[in-house]
């Protein structure tokens, strides 16, 4: 595995720069780029305000600006900021022509052995990769919005990516404080399908007549959103009852057809007699007494200490 201790971030916009501050906030040494020198510039005076700003609301630990500004530095081009860095971020709009044209130019005057990698959410590595010379260096590495405050990274590689560039990476993001979770090469990857989906049932919910934008909004940040900070789907089934799942879904089923079908994953598992934490086996794992009590526990000092802070907090702003 090679250690990557030098990053450039091509694209020092919102999502770029967040990017940027996470990693030199933890240790690397971090060249942004964008369209122009005076871009730039502006760029990294905005970073240095943002983080000044985040430290003050107590968001970022003590002496964090000045962390990130003794690592982070403007390139006087991207030609200039590529060319001797172990790890190059390509981090402009979700347009694949435009991340091509970039991509070229990075590839032109980066190191052979320099790691690229694109921010996106939904385009596949093979959309990509052509635009890529030495394709096994290449991979998606895509960081969420806001990138300073959401840990979770999801990675995919292309065919050609060599598993050492990908372990490269996994400890780039170990080291940067993130969480990676590798997913296949699919257009929309996992995190967008999944929020997608959400998104589209919302939708319908409103158009249908069944609840209020509002309403739904207040449904899932009160419900099971507040469980998603903690556990993801397969966690909370697992504690619901894979049995209990079966019986809901065939209702719905019945109502709403194939588009709410169950899924063949929690028959198989329900029929194997996995019902969940309750007796023991779930489809996250087998739980004797004591890690039942454990789960439990933690999720129950989880969930009281989410309401503590959203009573700290007090409800989001609103529009008008």
């Amino acid at each position: 595995m090679r250690k990557i201790n030098t990053v450039t971030v091509v694209g020092a916009g919102y999502m770029g720069g967040g990017i940027a501050q996470v990693l030199a906030l933890n240790g690397f040494k971090v060249q942004i780029a964008d369209v122009s020198i005076e871009a730039t510039n502006d760029a990294l005076v905005r970073l240095e305000k943002e983080a000044k700003e985040f430290e003050d609301q107590g968001l970022f630990g003590a002496g964090s600006a000045k962390t990130i500004m003794g690592n982070l530095t403007a390139g006087a081009s991207l030609e200039d900021a590529v060319s001797d860095v172990d790890f190059v971020m390509e981090a402009v709009f979700e347009d694949p022509e435009v991340k091509k044209e970039v991509l070229e130019r990075i590839c032109a005057s980066a190191r052979a052995d320099a790691i690229i990698g694109t921010n996106t959410s939904t385009i596949p590595v093979k959309v990509l990769v052509d635009a890529v010379t030495n394709p096994e260096r290449f991979l998606t590495v895509h960081f969420s919005n806001p990138a300073p405050f959401i840990p979770g990274v999801e990675l995919v590689a292309g065919e050609a990516t060599t598993q050492e560039v990908i372990d490269s990476i996994k400890d780039l993001l170990v080291r940067a404080g993130c969480e990676g979770a590798q997913v296949a090469d699919t257009p929309g990857m996992a995190l967008n399908r999944l929020q997608y989906a959400l998104l589209k049932e919302a939708t319908l919910i409103v158009e249908q007549g069944v609840a209020t934008k509002e309403d739904v909004d207040t449904i899932v940040r009160t419900t099971f959103g507040f469980r998603l900070g903690f556990f993801g789907p397969f966690a909370i089934a697992d504690q619901a009852g894979l049995d209990v799942y079966v019986k809901g879904f065939r209702t719905l089923e019945n109502e709403f057809g194939e588009r709410m079908a169950t899924p063949k994953l929690l028959t198989d598992n329900v029929d194997a007699g996995r019902h969940g934490t309750k007796n023991g086996k779930g489809w996250t794992g087998d739980f004797d007494d004591d890690t039942k009590a454990a789960v439990i526990a933690y999720r129950n000092k989880a969930y009281s200490r989410m309401g503590d802070l959203l009573r700290e907090l007090g409800p989001a702003p609103k529009g008008s």
